[in-house]
């Protein structure tokens, strides 16, 4: 019998091929057309709202939001307070800093849910009217930034670790816990080291934040 003569019931490597073939095409159009269904019924089936109180630079606000809302994007999205600047998304680079009850924290990645009545400062709430934070003023007179888009969560962060240096926090720097650390190049640098400046800043960010502390009284 000839191998090469293509009749309907002979079983040949071109046919085993060709059968392949399709049915792959038929498995990969079956699966992209669930995918397409899936990624509908998301869309169209929102989480439902939830109603959350908080207290943000002083005054309390009240959000209904999606229980899914990151803190950042509360801040920025349902009140307009753009200075949290939303940089990695991945807390990787701190621009997202606020403080929470006097502690700082990366807003990206907590939910807005988890700090009903929760006292929440930004940037916006660092300064007494026109009257500049401290840590504010040291920025702007030693030009502790370029770009400065880092420079919120830069100060937010400063402000906390002042705040952590003189409840006597230690750090990775710290080199004997049992004593209240110096707050020297090195532990300002470990202590603000998750604030990422593209810029390269950081030199004129560790002197503004000596300044201010060595102008706070002990």
């Amino acid at each position: 019998m000839d191998q090469n003569s293509d009749t309907p019931h002979q079983v040949t490597r071109r046919t085993v091929l060709e059968a392949g073939a399709v049915a792959a095409s038929l498995s990969l159009i079956d699966h992209s057309q669930l995918a397409l269904g899936a990624e509908s019924i998301t869309a169209e089936t929102p989480s439902d709202s939830v109603i959350v109180g908080l207290k943000v630079n002083g005054r309390p606000q009240t959000l209904t939001l999606d229980p899914r809302t990151t803190l950042l994007d509360a801040l920025r999205e349902h009140l307009a307070l753009t200075g949290t600047k939303k940089g990695c998304d991945q807390g990787q680079c701190g621009a997202c800093t606020v403080l929470v009850n006097g502690q700082r924290i990366i807003s990206c990645l907590t939910l807005a849910v988890m700090h009903a009545d929760d006292e929440i400062t930004t940037i916006e709430g660092l300064a007494n009217g026109d009257d500049l934070h401290p840590m504010q003023a040291a920025f702007v007179r030693r030009d502790a930034l370029q770009c400065g888009y880092c420079t919120p969560g830069q100060i937010c962060s400063a402000v906390a670790v002042l705040a952590e240096h003189k409840a006597g926090w230690p750090s990775y720097a710290t080199t004997d816990v049992a004593i209240a650390p110096d707050l020297t190049h090195a532990e300002i640098s470990e202590r603000m080291s998750g604030n990422i400046c593209r810029c390269s800043a950081y030199p004129n960010i560790v002197a503004a934040i000596r300044d201010v502390a060595e102008e706070s009284p002990t």
